[in-house]
């Protein structure tokens, strides 16, 4: 009868410690897991935020060209306008040069 009890006492030891692992286990899975569903988290969070400044640097981007286009027409519209001024200007010294020439031999 005794071996029977401790047979049983020994039985019940094998069988609690093989639930206590499965348990222990089970919350290092459940740890496990947590933990990476908290990296995948912080690696979306991540993502979102390089996402979110790399439309604001292409926003500013396309900002930054708009302007300097517009600074480029400018300018190029200035030398166009300067340049027929240009042309204007010496059209008018040639023909007031023509004119003095004229009225020079006329008089002599």
């Amino acid at each position: 009868m005794m071996r029977k009890i401790v047979a049983v006492l020994i039985a019940g030891l094998f069988a609690s410690s093989a639930f206590a692992q499965t348990a222990t286990d089970a919350k290092v899975d459940a740890e496990a897991k947590a933990e990476k569903a908290q990296a995948d988290a912080k690696v979306k969070k991540a993502t979102a935020e390089a996402k979110e400044d790399v439309a604001k640097a292409k926003a500013s981007a396309q900002k930054d060209k708009a302007k300097a286009d517009r600074k480029a027409a400018e300018k190029k519209a200035e030398a166009k306008a300067d340049k027929a001024e240009a042309k204007a200007e010496k059209a008018a010294d040639q023909a007031e040069a023509k004119a003095d020439k004229m009225s020079t031999s006329s008089t002599k």
